[in-house]
């Protein structure tokens, strides 16, 4: 199974897709992680590279039997599409999970007071945040609003909606 999380940064998804790999002992793929390895060994204008990487990674490793939880913005549909492509490939089912924070105070707090785990990781501002793209998800997919919510709320939930979301696809 591909796990494609996505939502904008400070929702949550790091701190739940981090769980969800593992409880279910899953390959963990987070594209901030490549993305500062690719800027630490010299690349400067990244585009689609962390992503391309990524998806090599995930096919080999769904290829290889395992179970993926892809961390990303996933921003706009074509990324989106490329992960599903990535489970077709592989003849792996996959789930979409975006993950919210309603609460637009409460977003922006976290984005302004958030620190990060990834060494040189310059972490974006509210406006950088607030103003990129962000295009809306059609495809039928879990929604995961982490605002009002502790970690653990917001991880427990998510294995909540994976089980609803799984016995309603049978």
């Amino acid at each position: 199974m591909l796990y494609i999380l996505g939502g904008l940064p400070a929702t949550g998804k790091t701190e739940v897709s981090k769980y969800l790999a593992a409880t279910l002992n899953a390959v963990y793929i987070r594209i901030d992680t490549i993305e500062q390895e690719l800027r630490d060994q010299g690349v400067i204008d990244l585009y689609d590279e962390g992503y391309q990487i990524a998806f090599s990674l995930a096919l080999d490793n769904l290829k290889n039997g395992m179970s993926v939880v892809a961390d990303s913005t996933n921003p706009v549909k074509e990324s989106r599409d490329a992960w599903i492509n990535v489970a077709r490939q592989a003849q792996s089912s996959f789930t979409e999970i975006e993950v919210t924070c309603s609460d637009k105070q409460e977003h922006r707090q976290r984005v302004e007071t958030r620190s990060t785990d990834i060494h040189n990781l310059l972490l974006p501002s509210w406006e950088n945040v607030t103003s990129r793209e962000y295009q809306k998800w059609l495809s039928q997919h879990i929604i995961l609003d982490t605002a009002g919510k502790t970690p653990e709320q917001s991880k427990n939930e998510l294995i909540q909606l994976l089980r609803h979301y799984v016995s309603t696809q049978k």
